[in-house]
């Protein structure tokens, strides 16, 4: 069973969104599920300056946690994205690597679990969770669910241990990660294999 990485888009690495990471953690050992939890850390991150040299080399022109991440896509069957909410969004950090992570390994992503969890003070959650399900939409990647928008609340990590239904929405979504997981794997196991991509097509609005 492949392990599930887990990204903290937060500049702390012990706050809001690490407690919702750290019990999707906790929930997917309980299912026999490894997990990794990389963390984005204060050191900036650079965004992608669309110079393609990744379509040449399959890896970003930056080097740095991105292309450790690309190159060990392989081992992760899914992937979950987890960031505050800044200004209504997710952290431009986490969409800074998100953009380039995807954009130099999106052939990588194909077929891998994907969700996101937000975190925030008290609004705009909704908005940063749609901004980032939008990767995993347009890389053929199935969306794990919850009970309700995967959301927690707390301007600290004290406030959000007391925020039980986000807590909950959290060991919710780990298990649905968990039984998609599971199901892939089994249906690999029984012979059965994705479909055959199209080759893709690109059309400008202008054409």
């Amino acid at each position: 069973m492949k392990k599930v990485l887990l990204i903290n888009g937060s500049p702390n690495e012990k706050g809001c969104t690490a407690l919702a990471l750290e019990e999707i953690a906790s929930t997917l050992k309980k299912r026999g599920i490894e997990s990794d939890i990389k963390q984005i850390g204060k050191k900036p991150v650079a965004g992608c300056i669309a110079c393609y040299s990744c379509a040449r080399t399959g890896r970003c022109a930056f080097n740095d946690s991105v292309n450790e991440m690309i190159e060990s896509l392989d081992s992760y069957g899914a992937l979950v994205v987890g960031s505050p909410v800044y200004y209504g969004s997710a952290t431009g950090q986490i969409c800074c690597l998100l953009d380039r992570l995807f954009f130099a390994g999106g052939r990588l992503m194909d077929g891998k679990v994907g969700a996101c969890v937000v975190s925030c003070r008290r609004g705009g959650a909704s908005a940063a969770f749609d901004r980032l399900n939008k990767y995993f939409l347009m890389n053929n990647m199935p969306l794990a669910s919850s009970q309700y928008w995967n959301q927690i609340h707390g301007n600290t990590r004290e406030e959000a241990l007391q925020d039980a239904e986000g807590l909950q929405t959290m060991r919710v979504l780990a298990d649905n990660i968990a039984t998609l997981m599971i199901s892939f794997n089994e249906a690999e196991k029984a012979g059965f294999r994705p479909p055959k991509r199209e080759l893709r097509i690109f059309t400008n609005f202008i054409r």
